[in-house]
């Protein structure tokens, strides 16, 4: 049972291009927002669409697919755990993130078209 405590899988958008950062050390470093959508009816029959924003962090050869083959709209599906870690802003207040730390990564479909 231990191979699937905290697990998370995603298939959702990218909200924009993927922030890549290469370190001295050789790692790769990918942050990425992904959409993820839910659809369904509320109490009065309308149908209702809710996106929910994911934080997502892929590093090495994830990070380096990520980078190379996706773009704003891209579809991803994404396997990994759910970290939780802090830092302290620029005005000294500690902040506290949840975010999805990625094991693997599927590319899947097109982009969808992006309108202004």
């Amino acid at each position: 049972m231990s191979s699937i405590r905290n697990r998370v899988t995603l298939i959702g958008r990218l909200g924009a291009k993927a922030d890549v950062k290469r370190f001295d050390d050789g790692k790769v470093k990918a942050i990425l927002n992904l959409a993820t959508n839910e659809y369904f009816k509320n109490q009065k029959g309308e149908n209702v669409e809710e996106t929910t924003w994911h934080y997502v962090v892929a590093w090495g050869k994830s990070a380096e697919i990520i980078e190379k083959y996706t773009d704003k709209g891209s579809e991803i599906a994404i396997d990994g755990k759910l970290s939780n870690r802090s830092y302290t802003d620029k005005e000294g207040v500690k902040k506290y993130i949840t975010e999805v730390v990625v094991d693997n990564v599927v590319l899947l479909g097109e982009k969808s078209p992006v309108t202004a």
